[in-house]
């Protein structure tokens, strides 16, 4: 049963050692268009410490439910499961970053959620990786989701999924009202609480509006389903061109 939820973006360089790293050729996720993008000024750099102060907050609110089970969900090419010692790299992006042990077999989505993980302490025996194709219909997340509540009594999930990527159709800095009213759709649905609303996001805007995290949101809806939530949207920007969304769920009662 669904103890706790959070949800956090995935862009790479939210691990430190990252920032202004010689050759990065993404800052978000694979959907991300353009080469060469890296923190540079000051506000980039502002912004991924918000960023990343908000993801640990929501991570620690995570494990400090203590939950008998973690699972992190994260979009992929396709669903597949894997325990928490799983490896990840970033190599895909530029730079010779690992996390886990062996070959790197996860995804960006993840590769980052075990770095939260790790970062935040989180015992990564009782945590579990399930990878969902990005191009699943919402009505089977809702399934997987319901599955991942059912594999423990305090199950906690933590969510990693960007928003919409197309905001400056080819000028930076562009608005994108389409972009926007979806990013601002999710975070209502986030703030409040409310796994309905994130259940009935069209799968059919992810490749309009280049969205990595639809699926794996969908997901938490599923496993949240029936429970009473507190919403807390901890942090909402948009940074390369990209939303990125962070909150935490809470179980009342």
């Amino acid at each position: 049963m669904l103890a706790a939820a959070a949800v956090c973006p995935h862009p790479p360089l939210l691990v430190p050692e990252l920032t202004g790293a010689a050759g990065l050729r993404g800052a978000g996720s694979p959907a991300e268009a353009g080469p060469g993008r890296r923190a540079g000024d000051a506000g980039d750099l502002a912004d991924l410490g918000v960023l990343r102060a908000a993801c640990d907050a929501a991570v620690a609110g995570l494990t400090g439910a203590r939950p008998d089970l973690i699972v992190v969900v994260g979009g992929a090419a396709a669903t597949a499961a894997y325990d928490g010692s799983a490896a990840g790299s970033l190599r895909d992006f530029g730079v010779d970053y690992a996390v886990g042990a062996g070959e790197p077999v996860l995804p960006l989505s993840l590769t980052l959620g075990s770095w939260l993980l790790r970062r935040a302490g989180a015992d990564l025996g009782r945590t579990r990786l399930q990878a969902v194709a990005r191009a699943t219909p919402a009505a089977g997340c809702l399934r997987l989701g319901a599955e991942i509540a059912r594999k423990a009594p305090r199950v906690a999930v933590l969510a990693m999924g960007d928003g919409p990527a197309r905001w400056a159709v080819g000028i930076k800095g562009a608005a994108d009202p389409d972009a926007e009213r979806y990013q601002a759709e999710v975070a209502a649905a986030l703030a409040g609480g409310d796994p309905a609303r994130l259940a009935r996001l069209a799968p059919a805007l992810d490749d309009e509006l280049v969205i990595a995290g639809r699926a794996a949101w969908q997901v938490l809806a599923g496993a949240a389903a029936g429970r009473r939530l507190r919403g807390q949207l901890r942090c909402a920007l948009t940074r390369y061109e990209v939303g990125y969304l962070v909150a935490s769920w809470d179980v009342c009662g």
